[in-house]
């Protein structure tokens, strides 16, 4: 029986391949487990166009994503915090890193995704990597002004 595998199985291959198996094996194991199923031609050509749809959508993200890290790279992040004798009033995090950027560029990217160092709490620019995703990084330029 051909089977065509949905998950990678450890002894068997990966998925999206087509395996010859033997019946018992196919029908009570791979196919019960969802592992599998029967390689008709018609599961065969919904599987292919399955994954073009997803390879699309996945170009689609990093396109908007690269765009995303022009707009972000290309200008200078402004935040405006009180001034105290030296330095600033408090702190900013990633937090508020990510709220600035949300509300002037739309953009909106998880906080976690912000990698500072250690809070911002001195005025000046400072600079600021930020994981996109799909690999992608974009370096900022965060500038903190006293008001």
């Amino acid at each position: 029986m051909k089977v065509l595998l949905i998950k990678d199985v450890k002894s068997l291959g990966k998925s999206g391949e087509i395996k010859e198996v033997k019946d018992g094996y196919g029908q009570n194991f791979l196919i019960a487990k969802g592992f599998a199923k029967l390689a008709t031609p018609e599961v065969v050509e919904a599987y292919k166009s399955e994954q073009a749809k997803i390879q699309k959508e996945e170009q689609e993200e990093i396109a908007r994503l690269e765009a995303e890290k022009k707009i972000l790279e290309s200008n200078v992040i402004i935040i405006e915090k009180p001034s105290a004798p030296i330095g600033i009033q408090g702190s900013i995090g990633n937090g508020d890193v990510a709220n600035v950027i949300k509300e002037r560029y739309n953009i909106k990217i998880d906080k976690k995704n912000i990698h500072l160092d250690k809070a911002i709490k001195s005025t000046g620019v400072h600079e600021v990597d930020i994981k996109l995703g799909h690999g992608i990084h974009a370096s900022i330029k965060v500038e903190v002004v006293g008001v």
